[in-house]
Parts: C-alpha cells; sequence; structure tokens
C-alpha cells in the first residue's frame, strides 16, 4: 500500500509538473507575468475578486497597476498549480522518510526535490517583486525544468523490474556486450542533455528579454539593414533592480547578439544530436524509438523557431514553440534512462 500511495503521488507530480511549467510558459507569452503586482495574493487576495465594485476598490488601492482580471487568473492559476505541486513533493518526502531504512527509499531525490521547490518558490516571489529582472526569470525557468527533470528520474527509480541487459538478451556474452555498449553511451548522452540544458537557458534568456522580435530574417537576423551584435550588453548580468523590465528593455542590438546566439547553440545542438544517433545506431534495439523521437521534436523545433522570426512571434507559435522545448527535454530524459536502466547487479529503472 505505501509503494502504491507513494507511486500515484510521484506519477502526480510529475504531470502537476509538467502543467506547471507549461502554464509558466502560457503566462509569460501572454505578458501576465506582473499581471498580479504582489506576491503570494493577487492584490492582497488569494482569489482576485470579480465584482466591479471590488475591481474598482482594488485600482484606487494599486493606482500604477492597471487591473487585468485576465493576466490576474492566468498568474494565479500559475501560482496554485505551482502550490499543489509543492504539497505533492512534500508528501513524497514524507513517505520517503518513512521508507528511509526499508527497499523502497528512494536516497536523495524526494528531499532535494523539496528544497528546490521551497527555492523556486522564493524566485517566483522575486520574479513579481523584481519586476521580471531577467536573470531571475531565466532562473525561474530553469529551475522549473530542473525539477520537472528530477520527478522524471525519481519515476523513474519507482519502476524498478527485473532485467539482464539493456535489451531482451539471453547468453552471458550478449550481456556483458550490451552493458558495455550502454555504459560507453551514457556519457555522449549526457552531454546532450547538458548541451540542451544551456540552449533551454538561452531560450529563456530570449524569452525574458524579449529578444524574439529582434530579427526579422531567419538566416541574416534582419536582411535589409545591417544590424551590429551587442553581445556584452546582451549577456549582461548587473541590471537595474528597480527598473520595470515587462516589454524588455535592452536595445535592438543587444536583443540581436541573445537571438544569433539562442539559432547558433540550436545548429550546436542539432549537430550534436545527429551525431549521437549515429553513434547509437547499432544499439537501435534498445535506443531505436527515444532517438527517434528526439530527432523528430529537435527538427520540428528548428521549424518552429524559423516560424516564430517569420511571422514575429504569434502566440500559437510561441506556445508551441515552448511545450517543444518542454517534450524535447523529456525525450531526451527518457533516452539517457534507457541508458542507465541496468546496474550492475542487474536490476533495471525502466524508462517506459
Amino acid at each position: 500500500m505505501m509503494q502504491r500511495n507513494l507511486s500515484i503521488l510521484v506519477n502526480s507530480a510529475l504531470l502537476l509538473a509538467l502543467v506547471v511549467v507549461l502554464l509558466g510558459g502560457w503566462t509569460r507569452i501572454n505578458y501576465a507575468g506582473l499581471g498580479c503586482p504582489d506576491w503570494p495574493g493577487c492584490y492582497g487576495s488569494l482569489i482576485l475578486p470579480s465584482e466591479p465594485m471590488q475591481l474598482q476598490q482594488l485600482q484606487s488601492a494599486f493606482p500604477n497597476q492597471p487591473i487585468d482580471t485576465y493576466k490576474g487568473w492566468l498568474e494565479m492559476t500559475h501560482r496554485y498549480a505551482a502550490g499543489t505541486l509543492g504539497l505533492f513533493i512534500l508528501g513524497i518526502a514524507l513517505l520517503n522518510y518513512k521508507n528511509r531504512n526499508t527497499e523502497l527509499s528512494l536516497g536523495y531525490l524526494p528531499p532535494a526535490l523539496l528544497v528546490l521547490v521551497a527555492i523556486q518558490a522564493l524566485f517566483g516571489m522575486w520574479t513579481v517583486t523584481l519586476k521580471l529582472l531577467p536573470p531571475i526569470v531565466t532562473l525561474h525557468l530553469l529551475g522549473g525544468l530542473l525539477t520537472l527533470t528530477l520527478l522524471f528520474m525519481l519515476q523513474a527509480k519507482l519502476r524498478r523490474v527485473r532485467a539482464a541487459a539493456c535489451s531482451t538478451v539471453s547468453k552471458k556474452s550478449e550481456l556483458n556486450h550490451s552493458l558495455r555498449a550502454c555504459s560507453s553511451s551514457r556519457f555522449k548522452i549526457l552531454i546532450g542533455v547538458i548541451l540542451l540544458f544551456f540552449q533551454l537557458a538561452l531560450g529563456g534568456w530570449t524569452s525574458a528579454n524579449y529578444a524574439g522580435w529582434a530579427c526579422s530574417d531567419w538566416i541574416l537576423c534582419n536582411q535589409d539593414t545591417e544590424t551590429t551584435l551587442d553581445f556584452v550588453r546582451g549577456f549582461e548580468l548587473s541590471t537595474d533592480i528597480e527598473a520595470n523590465y515587462e516589454g524588455g528593455l535592452l536595445s535592438l542590438e543587444a536583443r540581436a547578439a541573445i537571438q544569433m546566439t539562442h539559432r547558433g547553440m540550436a545548429l550546436l545542438l542539432i549537430a550534436y544530436l545527429l551525431w549521437l544517433s549515429w553513434n547509437l545506431h547499432k544499439l537501435s534495439g534498445v535506443f531505436k524509438r527515444p532517438v527517434q523521437l528526439v530527432l523528430l521534436l529537435a527538427i520540428a523545433q528548428a521549424g518552429l523557431g524559423i516560424a516564430n522570426v517569420i511571422w514575429a512571434v504569434p502566440l500559437p507559435l510561441a506556445t508551441a514553440h515552448h511545450a517543444g522545448a518542454v517534450s524535447l527535454l523529456l525525450a531526451m530524459l527518457w533516452l539517457y534512462q534507457r541508458s542507465t536502466r541496468f546496474s550492475s547487479r542487474g536490476v533495471t529503472y525502466a524508462a517506459l
């Protein structure tokens, strides 16, 4: 019963973490990051009022903040989901503590997740109080993706089953060969995951600085005019904490530098993933499906990135690009789990 309850909590938390990350992107894309000028409530209330008289009173209390109930509800929905996720992770940590001396113990992952969620709450508060300060917004996004990653690892650890190799084999020689092959591939896949996190960080930095509109051409940035790329200002971390960063404050040259760096990293990542898939083709029985999914999503992401430039980042394409990035991360984690499914004792952490 204890194991079943833990499994339900972990699966629910993983699904909710995915929802929270997607809601965070939806909130940012809709310019709703400051839909509530305070934290943790919205205009001093945990439930945004809807009556005209109440809204009028709120407007008097916050004269410098135009009240937009749609943006307010977007932000609060994101906070409700994040708060619920925190409760789920607290439950996982408590159950894991009860099982700490049994074979059901999940080790360091539950307490690490609990600490991470507490840090995420602080970043959520700072995102509002520091008015969308780009480093804070980017770190908040990466924290959400790291939470999703750790929950994915936790789910994989729960799904331990008996196995003898990375694929179904019966001979000892085949077993040893498969284990060696998986071990040699693990580091290469891990490099791919790290490169993807760098690209996600650049994507978050691009979004936080509203640099998606800096270039109108998908190859040359701006085809009709020569744009100087200001990398120094584009990646400068020293910022004015008193300023409001909604809409972005950087020059066109700095934003263009951010976007072109994001594009360059995308090319590097796709090239690495193509090389990685070529190196894994001999183990197609183990990696075939996750590799195919990774390549498909990577190509789709490149296409969505180009489409966003051509059509000036419309809401549907921006949302699809954000969701595609999260999907690519999950696919890469699935691929990595495939390489670590089996321990030296023949115990598997199933990725499926």
